[in-house]
C-alpha cells in the first residue's frame, strides 16, 4: 500500500465513527474558553493532540483484545464478526498495529510538547492523567471501570485541560460543563454495553452492565447518567444567569424515547424500529436496514445523536451569551 492508502486503512481501523463525540466536547471546551479570550491556535493543536490520543485508544483496545482472543477460542468465534477483522483476515499484524499505536502517541506528545511551551507545565499534569486512560483502556473496561476512565477523561480532564491551554487558568464553571457533557458522552457508550450484554457475559468481559446481574437493572441504572447531566447543566445555567443552557432540556422526550428502545432490545434484539426523521442522521442506514446488525446500529446512532444535539445546544448558548 502506498502512504495515502497505508493512512487511510489505519484512519479506518481505529473507528473514526466516534471522533464526533469527541470534537463535539472538544468544541464545547473551546467555544467556552473562546469566550473568556483565550488562544484559539492552542485550541487547535489540543484539537489535534485529543483526536490521535482517541484514535490511537481504539487501536489499543484492539491490541489487548486481540491478544485476549488469542488465547480463548470461545470468545473468538463469538466476536469473529465484528473484533479485529483486519488481523484475522492478514491485512495487518500485531506488531503493525503496535508501531502505529506509537506512533499516534508520538505525534499525539509532540502536540502536548508545543503546549507545553506555548501554555506552561500545567500540560504535563494532563498528559499524566490522559496517558494511563489511553493505554490501558480496555483492561479498565474489562473490570468496570470503563464507564470512569469516560467520564474523567471526556469531562474534567479534556475541558479543564483545553481551557487551560487556551487561558493558563481553571475554571469551576467549565468544571461543571464538563461533568453535564461526559455523562452524555458516557451515555453512548453505556447504550452500546447494554446492547452487548449477553455477548460480554458470554466472554466473561466484566463491565458496569454486567456487574449489575441484569440487563433491567443496568437499563434503570443508566438513568443516573443522563439525570447527572440535566441537573449539572441546570445548576449552571442558574449560577451563570446563562438560560440558554437551558435549550438543552428539549432533549429530555428523545432520551425517554431511547430508553423504550432499549427495553424493547433487551426483550427482542431483532425488532427494528422505523427510523424517524429525529433518529436521524444514520450514516448508511440504506445498506444497514436488511441487515442483522440494524437493529443495534439505528439505537447506538440515536444514543450518539441525542448527546450530539445536547452538547450542540450548549455551543449556541455559549455563542449567544
Amino acid at each position: 500500500m502506498n502512504i495515502i492508502s497505508t493512512i487511510k486503512f489505519w484512519i479506518n481501523n481505529a473507528r473514526p465513527y466516534s471522533i464526533p463525540m469527541t470534537f463535539l466536547s472538544w468544541l464545547v471546551a473551546f467555544c467556552y474558553s473562546a469566550k473568556q479570550g483565550g488562544n484559539i491556535i492552542c485550541g487547535l493543536i489540543a484539537l489535534a493532540g485529543i483526536v490521535l490520543v482517541h484514535l490511537s485508544t481504539n487501536l489499543s483496545d484492539d491490541y489487548f483484545d486481540y491478544k485476549r482472543l488469542c488465547c480463548d477460542d470461545e470468545f473468538l468465534n463469538n466476536s469473529k464478526e465484528i473484533k479485529c477483522r483486519y488481523l484475522r483476515n492478514g491485512q495487518a499484524n500485531i506488531r503493525d498495529l503496535r508501531n502505529v499505536i506509537i506512533f499516534m502517541l508520538s505525534a499525539a506528545a509532540l502536540c502536548g510538547g508545543i503546549l507545553f511551551f506555548l501554555a506552561g507545565w500545567g500540560v504535563i499534569l494532563f498528559a499524566l492523567a490522559v496517558l494511563p486512560i489511553a493505554l490501558f483502556y480496555s483492561k479498565l473496561s474489562s473490570e468496570g471501570f470503563g464507564d470512569v476512565a469516560v467520564i474523567l477523561a471526556y469531562g474534567p480532564l479534556m475541558f479543564e485541560g483545553v481551557y487551560y491551554v487556551m487561558t493558563k487558568h481553571f475554571s469551576f464553571d467549565i468544571l461543571l460543563l464538563s461533568v453535564a457533557c461526559a455523562m452524555f458522552v458516557n451515555a453512548v457508550l453505556y447504550a452500546h454495553m447494554l446492547m452487548d450484554f449477553d455477548e460480554d457475559i458470554c466472554s466473561a468481559k466484566r463491565t458496569l452492565c454486567t456487574l449489575l446481574k441484569t440487563k433491567k437493572n443496568a437499563l434503570k441504572f443508566m438513568s443516573i447518567f443522563y439525570i447527572s447531566g440535566y441537573v449539572f447543566i441546570i445548576f449552571l445555567a442558574l449560577k451563570t444567569r446563562n438560560y440558554v443552557y437551558l435549550l438543552s432540556l428539549l432533549t429530555m422526550p428523545l432520551v425517554f424515547e431511547l430508553f423504550q428502545l432499549l427495553k424493547m432490545y433487551n426483550e427482542d434484539k431483532t425488532i427494528i424500529p422505523y427510523a424517524q426523521p429525529w433518529h436521524y442522521p444514520l450514516e448508511n442506514w440504506e445498506q444497514v436496514k436488511d441487515t442483522q446488525n440494524a437493529s443495534f446500529f439505528l439505537r447506538f446512532m440515536f444514543a450518539r445523536n441525542i448527546s450530539t444535539w445536547f452538547m450542540l445546544a450548549i455551543c449556541f448558548a455559549l455563542m449567544i451569551s
